[in-house]
């Protein structure tokens, strides 16, 4: 971690091209808010991490505060000073090295934040070369430093010949912000203060601007839902990658949703179509095809195929099958094989849930509790109505209701209606032409 380089990132704006009422570095990718990624990359280099927030900032503030600790929020007057450079008016860095970020570029790395460090000019510029640079301002590029930015509208023929676009993010050296940063002013079309204008007041001083080629990958910005999809794809992508280099199978990966919080332990399993969502943990198990998984965890288990694990759930030396659905409960050395659900339930070792058993754990104001022991056969079609608590080596035969209650070891639960017979019904019912 580096003791001399603060960063700022920039999170202030609204992002009307999203279309959303939400904050633009408030939408997710892989279960994260894009503002996390710029943050996490930042926060492996640095103590000094300053976020510039304006817009629903409590709403930012408080979604990274979940994932952070010691983070700085500098709120920026948006109404008196807009833009790039007044977001930078009331940032007090706390080292020499000063690098911007946009709160928007979640792909960005670690690796390639290290890049500008090793530059000792006083600005360092990120560029892109694009085959298509129509709609962004032209770097003007001289002797390996940067001359001047180019807006498009301001541009020559011979300047939009130039392929080279900035790329937003900057390092700077304190002294040159402190300089510059209050001589900017809003005397433009948008009346907005804007940082790149430092970089012509430092060319103007003869400071030394150089440029840093970077991946257009990692530092295009998320501007709309397009590219909010766009982005999402390549991150999927390299946490998948990132779990299979460290030996986890992933059958057709390209068909697994994946979150920034699933984590893997040992040589797992994950079919085709699977989705593993918030902070999962799946160790040495085997989740089958499109199974759903949201903060849950599985250990020395197998799940599925289009099994459902809802929030809280953990399964330990479990099968758990087709189309059966569990929520908050704790599994232990039980098998529940299909077309079961189970919920705010606690079942111990040895036992087995049959087809079509439910938990009634809901009477429409509260949730209650099924506690299952050790060594018992729940047969099909029975509903376990909460609270129940049921002890060791116990059977329940086959359409039972067992109604609230506890019941003690070694015995039947039985609970079947009687069978009526009415002779002749069907050729009464039916006539007898049927």
């Amino acid at each position: 971690m580096s003791n001399s380089l603060s960063i700022v990132i920039l999170a202030a704006g609204k992002g009307s091209r999203m279309k959303s009422p939400k904050a633009k570095v408030l939408h997710e990718i892989c279960g994260r808010e894009m503002l996390y990624y710029s943050i996490k990359a930042a926060r492996e280099i640095t103590d000094d991490v300053i976020v510039v927030v304006a817009h629903q900032k409590d709403a930012v503030i408080a979604a990274m505060e979940k994932h952070f600790d010691n983070l700085t929020f500098v709120t920026q007057d948006a109404e008196n000073f807009p833009g790039t450079g007044g977001a930078m008016m009331g940032v007090y860095p706390k080292y020499d090295d000063v690098l911007v970020l946009n709160g928007d570029m979640p792909l960005i790395q670690r690796s390639s934040i290290e890049k500008f460090l090793a530059n000792p000019a006083d600005i360092v510029m990120s560029v892109i070369p694009l085959d298509n640079p129509s709609g962004y301002g032209r770097v003007v590029i001289e002797n390996d430093r940067v001359q001047r930015i180019v807006e498009e509208k301001d541009a020559s023929e011979s300047e939009k010949a130039i392929n080279t676009v900035n790329a937003g993010v900057y390092a700077f050296k304190h002294h040159v912000l402190q300089t510059y940063i209050p001589k900017l002013s809003n005397a433009n079309a948008q009346g907005e203060y804007y940082l790149t204008d430092v970089i012509e007041m430092a060319r103007n001083d003869a400071l030394s601007i150089s440029p840093l080629y970077v991946e257009e990958v990692e530092f295009k910005g998320v501007n709309s839902k397009n590219d909010l999809t766009n982005a999402e794809m390549i991150m999927m992508d390299r946490l998948r990658r990132s779990w299979m280099d460290a030996g986890m199978i992933m059958q057709l990966p390209e068909t697994i949703y994946l979150e920034e919080g699933v984590k893997f332990e040992g040589e797992c399993i994950v079919e085709n179509g699977v989705r593993l969502c918030g902070n999962t943990l799946i160790s040495h198990s085997h989740i089958k095809a499109h199974s759903v998984i949201e903060d849950s965890t599985v250990k020395n288990s197998d799940v599925g195929p289009l099994a459902h694990l809802r929030p809280l759930s953990v399964l330990e030396d479990t099968h758990v099958g087709n189309f059966v659905e569990v929520k908050k409960s704790h599994l232990t050395g039980v098998k529940a094989g299909h077309l079961s659900y189970l919920g705010d339930a606690t079942i111990a070792e040895g036992t087995n849930i049959g087809a079509g058993t439910i938990t009634c754990n809901y009477d429409g104001v509260k949730k209650y509790q099924t506690i299952i022991g050790k060594n018992v056969f729940v047969g099909s079609d029975t509903q376990l109505v909460a609270p129940v608590e049921i002890a060791d080596n116990v059977m329940i035969a086959a359409g039972t209701t067992v109604t609230a209650g506890k019941y003690e070891s070694d015995i039947l639960i039985l609970s079947r209606t009687p069978i009526r017979k009415v002779a002749g019904f069907f050729t009464k019912f039916f006539g007898k032409g049927k």
